[in-house]
This record gives C-alpha cells, sequence and structure tokens, in this order.
C-alpha cells in the first residue's frame, strides 16, 4: 500500500494534479484513485510529455479526459463487472468519436490550428483525435517530425505510394513532412492545405514561382496541380506526365520553325507534300529533325520559362511564347 501511495504522489506530480492545476481538489482525489489500479504496469511513462507538466496550469487531470466515472472508481456491488469510465479512447471503445474529441477541444480548440476542427475532411470522416495521437506515453508519433508521414500513410495508401516514386518531395528523406503543406485539423484551403488555395501553400517555398509575371501561363495562375503531382511522380518535376504529352493536354500541336512538327502536317515525313522534291525529313535529309520535339526537355527545350516571363521584348520569339 505504501508503494502504491508513493507512485500515486509521483503520478499525481506528473499529471499536474498540484494545488495549482486547473483540478480542483475533489478531481485530484478522484485521480489518485485511478493511479491505485492504474499503475506503472499498464499505464507508461508519460513524464515528459505534454500532459504532465505540473508547474502548468493548464494540465489536465484524470477526471478532466475520461470523466468523474464514479461506478469505475467504485463498482457498484450489485454487478459483476466493473463499469468503464465515462470517456474511453481506444479503438473500440463506445463511447462516441464525438464525444471522445469533445474531451480534447476543451483545451485544445483555443489553438488557431484547431479552429476549423468541425465541419474538416478528418471530423466529418468520423476520426478520433486518438486515432493519431498517443496519449499516455512521452513518445507520439504523430508529433515528431521523421515519423509523422508514418502516421498519414497508414490511411493514404494513395500518397504513400506517389512519395516512394522517383520524383517526390523530401517526405521519405525527412526533410519535409506532411503538416508542411496540410493542416489535419481543418483548413479554409483544398485538401486541407495550410493556406487558402493549393498555390498559396506552394509558393510558401517555390516563391520564385509567385510572379506576378509581365507574361504568365494560365494553369500555372490558376493551380500547380494542374501540371504537378506534390506527392510523387515517375516524371521529373513531379509532373503528371511527360511533356510533350503534358503540354498537349491543353495545346495543340504545331508547326516549328516553318516544318512541321508533331500534327502530322503533308511533307514532313515521306511522301513528299505537292511543290516539294522530297519530304522535309528523310533518311538522308538536311531539314530540322522533330524528333527534338520528343527528345529532352521536349517543348521546354524552347518554351524554358513556363511559370512566366518577365522579359518585355515584343521581338520574335516573342517572350509571350515564354521563350525567354
Amino acid at each position: 500500500m505504501q508503494i502504491k501511495r508513493a507512485m500515486a504522489v509521483i503520478a499525481l506530480g506528473l499529471f499536474g494534479l498540484t494545488g495549482i492545476a486547473m483540478g480542483a481538489p475533489r478531481d485530484a482525489a478522484a485521480s489518485e484513485a485511478c493511479i491505485e489500479c492504474h499503475d506503472a504496469d499498464d499505464m507508461p511513462d508519460m513524464s515528459r510529455s505534454a500532459h504532465a507538466v505540473a508547474t502548468d496550469s493548464r494540465t489536465p487531470t484524470c477526471i478532466t479526459c475520461h470523466g468523474a466515472s464514479p461506478t469505475h472508481v467504485k463498482k457498484p456491488a450489485n454487478v459483476a463487472k466493473r463499469p468503464p469510465p465515462d470517456i474511453m479512447f481506444t479503438k473500440a471503445a463506445p463511447t462516441p468519436v464525438g464525444e471522445r474529441n469533445a474531451a480534447c477541444l476543451t483545451c485544445h480548440q483555443k489553438d488557431f490550428r484547431r479552429a476549423m476542427w468541425g465541419g474538416s475532411q478528418h471530423e466529418t470522416a468520423d476520426l478520433a483525435c486518438s486515432s493519431c495521437h498517443k496519449i499516455h506515453a512521452n513518445h507520439d508519433k504523430i508529433l515528431a517530425r521523421k515519423s509523422e508521414a508514418e502516421m498519414c500513410i497508414t490511411c493514404h495508401k494513395e500518397q504513400r505510394t506517389q512519395i516512394a516514386k522517383p520524383s517526390h518531395h523530401p517526405v521519405p528523406e525527412g526533410k519535409m513532412t506532411c503538416s508542411d503543406c496540410h493542416n489535419v485539423h481543418g483548413s479554409a484551403g483544398p485538401k486541407l492545405a495550410k493556406r487558402d488555395s493549393i498555390n498559396a501553400t506552394c509558393y510558401s517555398c517555390h516563391a520564385e514561382k509567385r510572379g506576378p509575371f509581365v507574361f504568365g501561363h494560365e494553369p500555372v495562375n490558376e493551380d500547380c496541380a494542374i501540371c504537378h503531382n506534390p506527392h510523387g511522380s515517375t516524371v521529373q518535376g513531379m509532373l503528371k506526365a511527360r511533356a510533350p504529352v503534358l503540354c498537349q493536354q491543353c495545346h495543340t500541336p504545331h508547326v516549328a520553325g516553318g516544318v512541321g512538327a508533331v500534327g502530322g502536317q503533308p511533307g514532313v515525313f515521306p511522301p513528299a507534300a505537292p511543290g516539294q522534291l522530297s519530304s522535309a525529313i528523310g533518311a538522308t535529309s538536311s531539314g530540322k529533325n522533330v524528333v527534338n520535339m520528343w527528345q529532352g526537355r521536349s517543348c521546354m527545350n524552347c518554351h524554358t520559362q513556363v511559370h512566366g516571363t518577365n522579359n518585355p521584348s515584343a521581338t520574335n520569339p516573342t517572350p509571350r511564347l515564354f521563350f525567354r
């Protein structure tokens, strides 16, 4: 009994159940009763967690999260099995997810990062805070940059595949993590983006693409994700497809330098068109080789400034075509 009392005193200090803690003396006494059963054998050490700062008046008690649970603390004589706590957080707990989350939001909704939790994608998917967070432990994977993505991809399987592709943001390397771009607790932007738009989120790192440009590229101004897959791709630059296939989803194949490019114009490849002695491109021809349009950086061999240009020149090749 003396050992349990000593453990209770230590645990109460860890849980912040001192006189300056937010819990009333009644809650402290009730929480001490919790420690009588829930000792170190079944409750991991959480002495270094944010929920165990004895000198912080905001530190919760057992009662703050689990409720008073009087029938759990003192089993009624007329029941065979001890009733569960008022609020439980395990995966199979009978407590509704909304009630579990409400216990967490009692304190955490005061933070602006969780102000938009209500109605967010994770909230409407009936996701519990405890689905991602581990409370009774010193180490919470979701709060560590190197292991955060590991937790996210347990549900987001498609993104797990994408970040493993050759061209990706450095998430697997630990230099970036999901919360650098997403606010998982709710956002005014699409896809839980931290900023109000996909572009604004991308520009927080890729400021050189922000502009404004004298000549801007419409899809760039609209949404970076029109051309890029931000989680990863097999194409360099995380492009959704390789140029010219990507470019030709919007642009009709055109003539290059007076010689047909990829549009199948007569006289480019054999046979020669009327008025030609031979086709422009052939086995021995010195004509412009349109295969260049399909090799290397393809369209971007010439159109190098695809995000926009500030060159004000009006002469050919005009900057309006993003040549320079």
